[in-house]
């Protein structure tokens, strides 16, 4: 019994280790897999030639650079309408020149969008030998050699496995299954439903080493790095040059097939060096298009000895300098900025002046009654008044005072405005001195803003005297009453907090410019 047990338990511990030893082989393989693609991650170019992308995506002539578009594609500024929403539509765009990579990666971002719960029929990427610009695939030629990605939206088959996408080669022999969506014929699938997103959708096509596999973007964020794997071919092998070319069809049903870039890569092994976009050049086009630069430079300097002639002002003065810099336009609009706000200041200086002026005649006259009251009554009836008069007087002399000192203010704000714009018209503007020179006006404007302030302080929370009700006043007939001092009193004090709220709307406006 016990050496049956000794048994079950050496069983158990030999079970034991022998998965330990498989649990750890298999996660030093996952880390040799894992740095293995980290280290073989291929180096990347990209090939504008063979790519295209808004805005400006279209020449004034409708065209794209580098690219052909027939049947109903329709180039715009943006964007690339391959086929619009109507039926019985057919369009593509092809490279003009042929690709001739080994390895490469093709970036595309489209958007199939329409009112139906289907669409029809789809859209198609190839790399084919020849450009196939009209045909009954997806609005491109039949028995292609090379490749194609196909965006089938249509349930043809009726065994309602589409949207799909799927990846059918073709050595020009074959030809297309499309009654039963290609599912005879693909190399690989992935049920996708790429219509009607929030957000255009990407597919990133990758072919390296022989192996070529396909990531989507479902659409449903704005993060463009967010693929998901479709599938993968190994052993792939498809011609080494050729056309890319973007293609899609409409039939009973209709979508609009929209391409808003087409991004090409050319891949290359790590450490592998790549030839300049130069040396890859034909010397036969260099030469064409060095041809084009000389007659185009010719016709520069022909332009610009005509210019002279026309204009002998400014004979031998360079065109350029014609021109301001982007330094010299901040400048300008600083200098601008300034002289509003000296404008400004200098208008509120003479508003100012002119309530001193106001200020000043009706203390003189609130004066001029206390002396002749105090000067008839002579006795203890008039010390009231006198004293509440009195008071007013006090209050009036002290805005008197801080009136003075927004003058204060404001003309030595002219003076340091004045003498930045001196300075910056003799040694030059942007110096260090005239961005001092605004630093001490903002100081000034908001010494002026406390000011303000205060007075608005003072003349919010009137003394109990200025307020109580004064006695009659004697039947001797007055140049000025009471009553109708205190009613200037508040007149204008109305129109000085109006001034107030005025200057401090301008002075929030005028912030802008430091």
């Amino acid at each position: 019994m016990s050496m049956a047990v000794s048994i079950v338990t050496r069983l158990a511990a030999n079970a034991c280790l022998l998965i330990l030893t498989l649990i750890f082989h298999h996660s030093n393989a996952n880390n040799i897999v894992a740095a293995a693609s980290t280290a073989e991650a291929p180096n990347r170019r990209f090939e504008y030639k063979y790519s295209f992308k808004g805005p400006h995506l279209s020449q004034a002539d409708g065209n794209i650079p580098f690219w052909v578009h027939s049947g109903n594609a329709i180039p715009s500024a943006d964007q690339v309408r391959i086929t619009p929403s109507l039926r019985s539509q057919k369009g593509s765009v092809w490279t003009k020149t042929t690709v001739n990579f080994d390895n490469w990666e093709a970036e595309v971002t489209f958007r199939v969008s329409g009112r139906g719960r289907m669409g029809a029929d789809g859209l198609a990427i190839w790399f084919t030998t020849a450009q196939g610009l009209d045909g009954p695939v997806y609005g491109a030629a039949d028995n292609w050699n090379g490749i194609g990605i196909f965006f089938d939206s249509f349930d043809n088959d009726g065994k309602k496995n589409n949207p799909a996408v799927l990846v059918v080669g073709n050595n020009g022999k074959l030809v297309y299954d499309h009654p039963n969506d290609g599912t005879t014929q693909s190399l690989g699938t992935c049920l996708r439903d790429f219509r009607n997103k929030p957000y255009p959708v990407r597919a990133k096509i990758t072919y390296y080493k022989r192996t070529l596999i396909v990531l989507i973007n479902n659409g449903f964020t704005p993060d463009k790095d967010d693929y998901e794997f479709c599938t993968k071919v190994d052993n792939m092998v498809i011609p080494q040059e050729g056309y890319f070319g973007i293609s899609a069809a409409t039939g009973g049903l209709a979508d609009d097939h929209d391409v808003l870039s087409f991004l090409t890569f050319r891949l290359s092994e790590p450490g592998q060096e790549l030839p300049p976009p130069e040396a890859e050049m034909p010397k036969q086009d260099k030469d064409k298009y060095q041809e084009e630069f000389e007659n185009f430079q010719q016709d520069l300097d022909k332009k610009k000895e005509d210019y002279q002639k026309e204009h002998p002002d400014i004979q031998g003065q360079p065109i350029e300098d014609m021109y301001e810099s982007v330094n010299d336009r901040e400048i300008r609009q600083v200098f601008e900025g300034q002289n509003r706000i000296h404008l400004e200041i200098k208008q509120l200086h003479h508003q100012l002046a002119v309530i001193l002026d106001e200020q000043r005649r009706y203390v003189s006259v609130a004066t001029d009654e206390i002396s002749k009251r105090q000067g008839e009554s002579g006795g203890q009836v008039g010390q009231a008044p006198s004293q509440e008069m009195g008071a007013v007087v006090a209050t009036q002399q002290e805005v008197l005072r801080n009136l003075n000192e927004l003058r204060n203010s404001f003309y030595e704000s002219l003076k340091q405005i004045g003498a930045s714009q001196h300075q910056g018209n003799a040694v030059g503007m942007g110096t260090y001195e005239t961005v001092q020179h605004f630093n001490d006006i903002k100081e000034h404007l908001h010494v002026v803003k406390r000011n303000i302030e205060h007075l608005i302080t003072r003349n919010g929370n009137p003394s109990e005297k200025q307020v109580m009700n004064c006695p009659d006043p004697p039947p001797m007939p007055s140049c000025l009453g009471t009553t109708h001092f205190l009613v200037f009193v508040v007149i204008q004090s109305v129109l000085f907090f109006s001034y107030i709220m005025y200057k401090s709307q301008q002075e929030a406006a005028a912030k802008k410019f430091f």
